[in-house]
Order: structure tokens, then C-alpha cells, then sequence
């Protein structure tokens, strides 16, 4: 009988459970955390795990990493959930946790979404984990040095999962379709864009991927034994054609130049228009938020050094919120960045020096510069004539720092917009000082 209902369980289970992994061999992606020969991986193969917290975004990983856990530890382990779960409940486990150190056992606790305990739910654990009565791991989507009590994460090691490549997520997508074909008289194929739709929709959560996956085989007609997924089949469950267009392809590319050239061009709507575009598409935000990191340097930079500050927040807001909740922290920046004073002073000075550095690889730098770290390099003259800046008056030399190859070569070239315009009469003020000086 109990096979029976177990069997019945397996049936009813959802997809992304049924395709939990067992084993490490098994999970995909986050390679280096748990990839061959890591701590972590070296840990818990061979039951030596500590007290930790896993955080990551939703569906990368942190629960199975735990039942993993569960499966290879001879400790005893026990799971709560802090939605759910209270001060009542913690005590109970930690009443078992004193009996089975008592009895010569380890109590392992995996505390689910641990971010949702209250200081004073977080402070029941601390004793337990200092004296090593329980192995507390968490796994929170949260950043943990904000929503963990400082004393308990500095007792834990913070492991940080990443959203998984669309790569991952078709790896998780056809071994699921090939479990349910090996377990079913109905044979279930995928095309080839199908599974990239699924893999875009999913924005690096496996469950997402599965639980989507699940959904069409539900919708998709069966005819002589066979399901075929196609892309036009997700189109219809969707309602949202736009979703699926493909993040390789030249679309992508399009718009992500049509944002670029819309901010440079100082122009806040087109940007905007083009921003929701490729969000509403299913591009993942952090693609967009690196994006605007690299604009705020190369098209701004120290015309509006604030625009990099901008541009870095946005990135950390979308990675604490994902999405829909960063489209307005991803619209913040793209507004800013667009009506902020433009320079590309800082680009083309890179983009010249880069070259003159490779040209000059095998040029040495100046003897003045160096730091004489042992006797023989005092006695080749390193760092003999080096003039120290903070010795003099203005807190300026005239020492030359480039090699004599380069001599008097000038790079960066501040323009008279923004902030510039006062870098601009800086550098004249400093120039006009070395002249002096000579």
C-alpha cells in the first residue's frame, strides 16, 4: 500500500519538484560554489558542513542545495520555513538539538527565506550555532548583511548563487523532457526555439523554466502518442508575443544600441520607450544595468561623476528586486543618465593610451618609480631621485612619470561641459605649476 501512495505522490508531484536534483552530480549551474573540487562541494561530500547562508535570487538553487544536504549528512536534519515557522518552533528543534548532541549526534536546521525572521527570531539561534549545538544554513533572497543580525552572520559563511545562463536552463529543460519521456508511453520533442523561449522567459529561475514547461505540456495537444512544443504553442500560453524575442538575436542588439545612442543623444523618452522594450521582452534587467554602468563612464564619465554612482545603484537595486519591481530603479538611472552633461573625454583617452601600451609592453617603467624593496634594487637606483608630492608646498613635482618613450604624451582631454570645464582648469593650474617648477 505504501508503494502505491507513493507512486500516486510521484504522479501528482509538480514538474520542478519531480526534477529536484539528489545529488551535487546532478544540480546544474553555480560552478563555483559547487563545482568540482570547491570547499563547499568538498564539505558536503564529506559531511563536514558548517553553519551558512545561501543567497541568490529565486530558483537557482538554495533549497535543493539543502536537501542535498539532507541526503549526504548522518547528522540529523531538520527544515522550518520563517514564513511560517516561530520562536515556539525553534525551541522545540533546539530541544532536540541539546538531546542528540547528548547523543552523540549533530542537528543540521535549514531555515528557509531566513531574511523573514525578526531580530528577536534571529537572536534564539545565536547561542545554539556559537556552541555548536545546531549547523544552522539559511537561504534568503535578500542580501544577508541588511536582513541577518550582524552576530549571526558573522557565525556563518555566506555562499552567493547566481541566476542561471540560459544554457543551464535548457540543460534542466531537456533533462526534464527526457525523464517524463522515459517514465511516459507519451514521447514529448521540443523545438529548438521553443526551448530558447522558455529559457528567456525564465530570467535564470529553474523553477520558473520547469513550472512553464509544465504548464504547455498541459495545453499541448497529444497526436499518435507524441507532444511536439513549439514556440507558437508558448506564444499562445503567454499572450505576449513580444516575450519571445531572442536575446542573441539581432532585435537585441538593436535595441540595446537604440537605448545607448537615445541617452547619448540626451533624449530621457526615446530611452525610456526603448528601455521598456527590451524589459517587457524578458531581457534580463543586470544585462541592462551593466549596460548603463558602461554608459556612465564612457559618455559621461567626469563630466557628471554622480552619473557612475547612479548607474552602480541601479545595478544593486535590480539585483535585490529583480523583476517587474527594478523596472522604475532601471527607468531612474535612464532618465539621469540621459539628461546628465555628456563627455567622451575618458573614453577616447582609453582608447588612444591602449594602444600606445601595447605598443610599449616591453618598456620599462622609469627607475624613479620603483620601490626598492631589497638591497640590490637601492644599489641599481630604484626609486633614487623619486619626489615625494605631499614634501612640497602645492603638493606637485615636476618628476616625469611617463617613460622617456612617452614623454609629455597627453591623454585624457577634459572637455567644457559639466564638471569637466572645472577638471579642464585643474589640470591647466597643476601644468602651470610643473613649469614653474623647471
Amino acid at each position: 500500500m505504501d508503494n502505491l501512495f507513493s507512486e500516486i505522490d510521484e504522479v501528482y508531484k509538480p514538474l520542478a519538484e519531480k526534477m529536484r536534483p539528489k545529488s551535487l552530480d546532478d544540480f546544474i549551474g553555480q560552478e563555483e560554489v559547487v563545482g568540482p573540487n570547491s570547499p563547499l562541494r568538498e564539505m558536503i561530500e564529506n559531511d563536514l558542513v558548517t553553519s551558512m547562508i545561501f543567497w541568490g535570487p529565486p530558483g537557482v538553487g538554495k533549497t535543493t542545495l539543502a536537501k542535498i544536504i539532507a541526503n549526504k549528512t548522518n547528522s540529523v536534519f531538520k527544515q522550518l520555513s520563517a514564513v511560517t515557522a516561530g520562536v515556539k518552533d525553534i525551541k522545540e528543534i533546539i530541544t532536540e538539538a541539546d538531546f542528540n548532541k547528548a547523543s552523540g549526534r549533530r542537528t543540521i536546521l535549514f531555515v528557509d527565506e531566513i531574511h523573514r525572521f525578526n531580530k528577536a527570531q534571529q537572536d534564539a539561534f545565536l547561542p545554539y550555532v556559537e556552541n555548536g549545538d545546531i549547523i544552522l544554513i539559511g537561504a534568503t533572497t535578500e542580501n544577508p548583511s541588511f536582513e541577518v543580525n550582524s552576530a549571526l552572520l558573522s557565525r556563518t559563511k555566506v555562499y552567493v548563487l547566481n541566476s542561471l545562463s540560459e544554457d543551464d536552463i535548457k540543460k534542466v529543460l531537456t533533462n526534464a523532457i527526457t525523464k517524463e519521456n522515459e517514465n511516459s508511453k507519451i514521447k514529448i520533442t521540443i523545438k529548438d526555439d521553443a526551448l530558447n523561449a522558455i529559457a528567456t522567459l525564465s530570467n535564470g529561475d529553474a523553477r520558473n523554466a520547469l513550472n512553464t514547461l509544465e504548464n504547455i505540456l498541459n495545453i499541448t495537444p497529444t497526436k499518435a502518442n507524441k507532444k511536439e512544443i513549439t514556440k507558437s504553442l508558448i506564444s499562445k500560453m503567454v499572450n505576449k508575443k513580444t516575450f519571445l524575442y531572442d536575446k542573441k538575436g539581432e532585435e537585441h542588439y538593436n535595441l540595446i544600441s537604440a537605448l545607448h545612442k537615445s541617452m547619448r543623444n540626451s533624449d530621457p523618452d526615446a530611452a525610456l520607450y526603448y528601455l521598456a522594450r527590451m524589459l517587457e521582452a524578458g531581457e534580463d534587467p543586470l544585462y541592462v544595468a551593466r549596460r548603463l554602468i558602461r554608459f556612465a563612464s564612457e559618455d559621461i564619465g567626469l563630466a557628471n561623476p554622480s552619473a557612475l554612482v547612479q548607474a552602480t545603484a541601479a545595478y544593486e537595486a535590480a539585483h535585490y528586486n529583480g523583476m517587474p519591481e527594478c523596472n522604475v530603479n532601471l527607468a531612474q538611472a535612464v532618465v539621469y543618465l540621459s539628461v546628465s552633461p555628456k563627455s567622451n573625454s575618458l573614453y577616447t583617452a582609453y582608447e588612444t593610451v591602449k594602444k600606445d601600451a601595447l605598443a610599449t609592453a616591453d618598456v620599462k617603467v622609469p627607475l624613479d618609480l620603483r620601490n626598492a624593496v631589497t638591497k640590490l634594487d637601492g644599489e641599481l637606483g630604484y626609486g633614487a631621485n623619486y619626489q615625494y608630492a605631499h614634501n612640497t608646498e602645492n603638493k606637485i613635482t615636476n618628476m616625469q612619470c611617463l617613460p622617456d618613450e612617452l614623454k609629455d604624451k597627453k591623454y585624457y582631454h577634459p572637455s567644457n561641459i559639466g564638471k569637466e570645464k572645472g577638471i579642464k582648469e585643474e589640470l591647466a593650474r597643476i601644468e602651470q605649476i610643473k613649469k614653474n617648477l623647471k
